[in-house]
């Protein structure tokens, strides 16, 4: 039965071509629209290589100082991860490293813009790289102060030449000689905590200077055993933070800072958001801020379809006059246009896939942003084609009641609905 309401539903859709036509463009460049946006979201929250265990990763990446005068906000210093983040028991893995910070080099006669990284030898079982050469540096290399390093392989081509082993080999960053100890993959510059070019231990600083400082330009990560463990992690950072000793406390009196997932420490940022748990709340308002501008989004190329669909029944009214006369219920009647309306959304969001597809690799191929591949997964093609349904019954649905209400004689004489 279903197979032959849906082989109707494409013998009507062949009948009127430009109206197919118009229909499935606006309904492809919708969700062309929405997948792409999607896929780029998903680019940025999403668990993916080498951040693939981030569903399970808390990280602290905000501090703030509140007092009656003064304020600083900004990445939390070493020395208040250390005390206040590192303590927390019960975690699979905590690591502390900087950020990504710019870098200018020079090697032979050639000046090098490249992104270095320093980090503890956790931070490697957080992060899961597939190492195309060695591997990471060591807690004894961190401990020592080793002047080993991990590059990319797109760092390696620019230091030593395509197709060349860069294991035991030096270069000098940051006024420092380095030797690789291991080469893995470029990664996007979208996934924040694993973005560098080359990483180093972090006591090759050049400056010890760091560790009594409680803000600077460092960021913790927290590897859960699972995401049932965030709730407890949350409590005993925030504990922890209750015994908080200022530096200043003459001129500063709260300290406020989170211990996040990805998306509630993008909430907090975003929506300026003051304290843990306010962060966790602020995260459902950031989903809803985001699911408000995508139905916004679609909203118009659903009015229009809505119009097309009317005109469409307008065109068929003697048909429909020949079908209820022959006893055919407004149930069934309903049933058969809202289903060749999804067949259209359907086909429609098909086409759209291709061409986000095809989006995303030009986007790709165009380096807008270093390392950044996108593409959609299976989750994005099944939500999208989801959305797709969903609109096509939405707009299917009025234009389907309003044929539903026509008198079989008005009908039968092309009548108004």
């Amino acid at each position: 039965m279903l197979a032959n309401s849906i082989k109707l539903a494409l013998k009507v859709l062949g009948r009127r071509k430009f109206f197919t036509f118009i229909s499935l463009f606006g309904i492809s460049l919708t969700l062309v629209v929405l997948m792409v946006a999607t896929a780029i979201l998903d680019n940025v929250f999403g668990a993916r290589k080498p951040e693939s265990k981030f569903d399970r990763v808390l990280t602290v990446e905000r501090l703030g100082l509140y007092g009656p005068e003064n304020n600083i906000t900004g990445n939390p210093g070493y020395k208040f991860l250390n005390l206040y983040m590192r303590p927390i028991a019960g975690a699979e893995a905590i690591s502390i490293a900087t950020s990504s910070d710019l870098l200018t080099m020079y090697h032979g006669n050639r000046k090098i813009e490249t992104q270095l990284r320093r980090t503890d030898a956790a931070y490697w079982s957080i992060v899961d790289f597939d190492f195309l050469e060695g591997g990471p540096y060591t807690a004894d290399d961190d401990r020592n102060g080793s002047k080993v390093a991990v590059i990319t392989d797109a760092m390696r081509t620019k230091l030593f030449g395509p197709d060349t082993s860069a294991l035991g080999r030096t270069f000098v960053a940051d006024g420092l000689t380095f030797r690789v100890v291991g080469v893995v993959p470029s990664v996007s510059i979208l996934r924040k905590a694993a973005f560098s070019e080359i990483w180093a231990p972090m006591r090759t600083m050049r400056s010890s200077d760091y560790e009594r400082e409680s803000t600077g330009s460092f960021r913790g990560l927290v590897l859960a055993k699972s995401r049932a463990d965030f709730p407890r992690l949350k409590e005993d950072f925030k504990r922890r933070l209750e015994r908080y000793v200022f530096d200043d406390p003459q001129n500063y009196k709260l300290v406020v800072a989170g211990l996040d997932t990805n998306f509630e420490a993008f909430a907090r940022e975003a929506l300026h958001v003051r304290g843990s748990q306010a962060a966790e709340a602020r995260t459902g308002t950031m989903r809803l801020i985001f699911l408000v501008v995508a139905l916004l989004f679609i909203t118009l190329p659903t009015m229009n379809l809505v119009s097309i669909n009317l005109s469409r029944i307008m065109e068929r009214a003697s048909e429909i006059g020949v079908r209820k006369a022959f006893g055919a219920s407004s149930r069934k009647l309903i049933a058969q246009f809202v289903l060749e309306n999804v067949v259209l959304t359907v086909i429609g969001g098909a086409i759209g896939f291709v061409l986000a597809v095809l989006a995303l690799q030009a986007m790709s191929r165009l380096e807008l942003l270093p390392y950044a591949i996108f593409d959609i997964n299976l989750r994005i093609f099944g939500y999208c084609m989801l959305l797709a349904a969903l609109f096509g019954a939405i707009s299917g649905a009025y234009p389907a009641w309003r044929m539903s209400r026509m008198h079989p004689v008005n009908a039968l004489r092309g009548g108004a609905l």
